[in-house]
């Protein structure tokens, strides 16, 4: 076996990668930047391209407060609207005060769903001025006839003086494929943010 190396300090030459590198290439399909937006729609390229899709969220800031700040998301088959597939899920959250004066990890019943057709928590947040929720949700497979559609999926946010890390995962009890995903907050808009949609090759 021959060993290669390097004899420059520059990769900018590299335009593609040998045939034997692959997997784990992220490939931007689409942006999608809010502004006073109730929801977040893509309505398009959740197909059969990849086995695995990845929203990113970036610094999306609620309207509204407390209960009202809570980050949500559902799928849909085909061209429906409804965005009320049937879901499983679980998660469990960890977090800090800034003072340091509070922590804990543990499990939260009021954020799953058994069998359930709500929106799925993501994150909560709140409506200060340097506030936002920020993470990623992956989809597996979403266009398989066979299987039910997995998620897993983690945020970080900063309600009320606290880091806050919380984790879901779950699946779309359908063998139908998902086609499209929808986001918005529990209540009100979300007032920015951007969520970056990705296949993975």
């Amino acid at each position: 076996m021959a060993l290669n190396f390097a004899n420059n300090n520059s990769l900018s030459a590299i335009t593609s990668l040998p045939a034997t590198v692959s997997g784990g290439v992220f490939n931007l399909i689409s942006t999608q930047t809010a502004s006073s937006s109730a929801t977040i729609d893509f309505t398009s390229g959740i197909d059969s391209t990849y086995n695995e899709y990845v929203f990113k969220f970036y610094n999306i800031h609620p309207s509204g407060d407390g209960s009202n700040g809570v980050f949500r998301f559902q799928g849909d088959t085909g061209t429906n609207t409804n965005y009320n597939q049937t879901i499983t899920s679980t998660y469990f959250i960890a977090y800090h005060n800034e003072n340091g004066s509070e922590q804990a990890l543990g499990y939260s019943a009021s954020e799953d769903q058994a069998q359930g057709t709500a929106f799925q928590y993501l994150g909560s947040g709140d409506n200060q001025s340097d506030s936002g929720i920020s993470g990623y949700l992956h989809l597996f497979n979403p266009s398989s006839t066979t299987f039910v559609k997995h998620f897993i999926g983690q945020t970080i946010n900063d309600p009320s003086s606290y880091a806050q890390v919380e984790y879901i995962a779950g699946y779309f009890n359908t063998t139908t494929a998902i086609t499209r995903v929808q986001f918005k907050m529990a209540s009100g808009n979300i007032d920015s943010g951007v969520i970056k949609l990705y296949g993975i090759s």
